[in-house]
């Protein structure tokens, strides 16, 4: 049996929003593992199935780059200490220049790239070079690439200052209505900006997270004392619900004036362009998701800034 410590219990708690006693019980069951200690809060309808545990932690920027034919866009997160660099022209210009490179050359991982050439030198030389400048250290953390194909279309967006940015491409039965889908596919990745879905669409979803769900929605309506028979029955709304929260394609819309899915809405742009037209792809990146954030409060920040 694994020890159960006080850190375990208030992690989980955080993480949950479930009572400490409620949390220590679980990871006895789940033998201290986390992850299925979150299982068994979640069957036991103690915890909210999308609360994360991973707070945004480096600060820092995400920068997308659309080539100008909207057939390929590129999106990268480029970590700094601070808050004070992430605004720093200095550090904005490498991260808008290193974007565009990677859609040029495109590089298969940040090793490749960091062993790449960039501006007539090694890009790694590059990096050392804008770290020795600006004070403080910085880190291509990724980036991704997608690209439409001949009737096709690409388009993005970054939100608050570049703590989260959106590509998506979506396929047209034209280039005509390609053309005249880019201003509706840029809402969508406002949407997707904002609305965080995890996967594209229901065919996305791995088929053991689908059973997962599946597990946790009967536990949890048989806990609330419904029949058998009855659970068996609810449970595919269950999913379909599941489907509207995760999924982008299946999400409500934020911008649309009558209920529709994000899918319903290019579509209907589509259409009134004479043509049709469906969502492919789409990578969502926001700052510093999964990392640890280094203590500083705003006075160090300062002080960091200022030499002192």
């Amino acid at each position: 049996m694994a020890e159960i410590t006080a850190k375990m219990v208030k992690d989980l708690r955080a993480k949950t929003g479930a009572g400490m006693m409620d949390c220590k019980k679980a990871l006895v069951e789940a033998n201290g593992d986390e992850e299925k200690a979150i299982e068994v809060l979640r069957k036991k309808g103690l915890a909210n199935a999308d609360k994360k545990g991973s707070r945004n932690a480096a600060e820092g920027v995400v920068h997308i780059t659309i080539s100008d034919d909207y057939k390929t866009a590129t999106i990268s997160e480029i970590n700094c200490e601070t808050d004070f660099v992430a605004k720093n022209a200095d550090f904005q210009t490498f991260v808008t220049e290193t974007t565009e490179h990677i859609q040029k050359t495109e590089p298969v991982d940040v090793e490749a790239l960091l062993n790449g050439e960039f501006k007539g030198a090694k890009f790694e030389e590059e990096l050392k070079t804008i770290i020795a400048k600006i004070g403080e250290n910085i880190v291509v953390r990724r980036f991704a690439t997608i690209k439409a194909d001949e009737n096709g279309v690409v388009n993005g967006y970054v939100h608050m200052g570049g703590k989260v940015g959106v590509v998506l491409a979506a396929a047209c039965d034209k280039p005509e209505t390609a053309d005249a889908i880019k201003d509706a596919l840029k809402d969508i990745a406002m949407h997707a900006a904002a609305m965080a879905p995890k996967y594209l669409n229901p065919e996305a979803i791995p088929a053991e997270d689908i059973e997962k769900e599946k597990e946790i929605a009967k536990a949890q309506l048989l806990k609330e004392g419904k029949p058998e028979n009855v659970v068996e029955k609810i449970i595919p709304g269950k999913i379909k619900k599941y489907f509207a929260e995760v999924c982008l394609t299946e999400q409500e819309y934020v911008k649309a004036e009558k209920k529709e899915s994000v899918a319903e809405a290019l579509q209907k742009a589509a259409k009134a362009a004479g043509g049709e037209a469906k969502l492919v792809d789409f990578i969502r990146f926001e700052v510093g998701e999964g990392l640890v954030k280094n203590a500083c409060n705003m006075a160090d920040e300062v002080a960091k800034a200022l030499g002192e």
